[in-house]
């Protein structure tokens, strides 16, 4: 176990608290938008992105609508749940650190009892819904990834090991397996394929923004890498994964059988990625350090990758 210094005080999130105090929302629709903030709505788009063309290669074309909506609506009531829960198992954190105080539950804009309920009513939605109106592999495949996110990554790893985005990441990678089943009932080797791309994907995509908020995570006793380690280590992970990132994208053109659109997209955006990922190394080396390595830039290229890489995923379904 990683043990880490400034632990916030009583006195200092009593003053959080404070200062939040007396802001619960006044009207339903102010009410209404703290319940859907609990969400994480952000992140769920970026979840839809690994969705949505998965559904697209399944089917080698258009989707079937219904299924394709099920998984969707459902989907993003799945990951609406797994946030939520961990809104609720995260609130002292969110309330120390400043990046996070504006959530929900650290500005008292929803009891805890509150979030709790709504994170479980929608996990219980979103499993009994996939099952019912898709198929019930589907649904099983989204309540592990909520039970995966909260107990796993959320309870067991978050606070003990800079390993946590690692091994909790995988809870992020299911949309990938989720969509594949809602279209074809069962799983092959191109959903795993898509899966490893996100799971090796998570790691430097996450260490990029525990860098750039490195005193928020050590404040809130969170060991994410960037605050355990020398940023010189965390730029060297962060090439090995994008590195495995890449190679691991590539499966997806023999394993699928797509057309060369894929590959050449894949190839496009893996040597931009890593261009960026090796600049992040030579500013460390450079001497640089904190702000100054602008490790924000790698975190949004990264994003920027994974959408466009999905996205040639569908399109070029569409071409097979």
């Amino acid at each position: 176990m990683t043990v880490l210094t400034n632990k916030p005080t009583a006195a200092s999130i009593e003053a959080a608290d404070a200062e939040h105090a007396g802001s619960a929302p006044r009207t339903l629709g102010a009410l209404i938008k703290a319940y859907v903030a609990l969400t994480k709505p952000r992140i769920i788009e970026l979840l839809l992105i690994t969705t949505l063309p998965v559904m697209f290669l399944a089917a080698r074309g258009l989707p079937p609508l219904w299924p394709a909506v099920a998984t969707l609506v459902f989907g993003t009531l799945s990951a609406g749940s797994a946030n939520a829960l961990n809104c609720y198992i995260d609130r002292d954190i969110d309330a120390a650190m400043r990046r996070t105080r504006r959530r929900p539950l650290a500005r008292h804009q929803v009891s805890p009892t509150g979030a709790l309920i709504f994170g479980i009513a929608l996990g219980v939605a979103s499993t009994v819904g996939l099952g019912l109106s898709v198929n019930w592999l589907a649904g099983l495949l989204s309540l592990s990834a909520i039970l995966f996110y909260v107990l796993v990554y959320s309870l067991l790893l978050k606070r003990r090991t800079a390993q946590n985005v690692v091994w909790g990441g995988i809870a992020g990678c299911m949309p990938c397996l989720i969509g594949w089943a809602g279209i074809t009932g069962r799983l092959d080797w191109a959903p795993l394929v898509l899966f490893g791309v996100v799971f090796f994907w998570t790691p430097p995509h996450t260490w990029a923004l525990a860098m750039r908020y490195r005193e928020d995570y050590a404040a809130a006793e969170v060991p994410m890498l960037p605050v355990v380690a020398t940023e010189r280590r965390v730029a060297v992970e962060s090439i090995v994964y994008t590195w495995a990132t890449v190679i691991c994208s590539l499966l997806l053109w023999p394993v699928a059988g797509t057309t060369l659109l894929y590959p050449i997209v894949a190839v496009v955006l893996g040597a931009v990625c890593l261009w960026e990922v090796h600049r992040l190394l030579a500013r460390v080396n450079a001497g640089k350090t904190g702000v100054a390595l602008r490790p924000m830039r790698f975190f949004h290229w990264s994003n920027v990758y994974l959408a466009l890489l999905f996205l040639a995923v569908a399109i070029d379904a569409l071409l097979v």
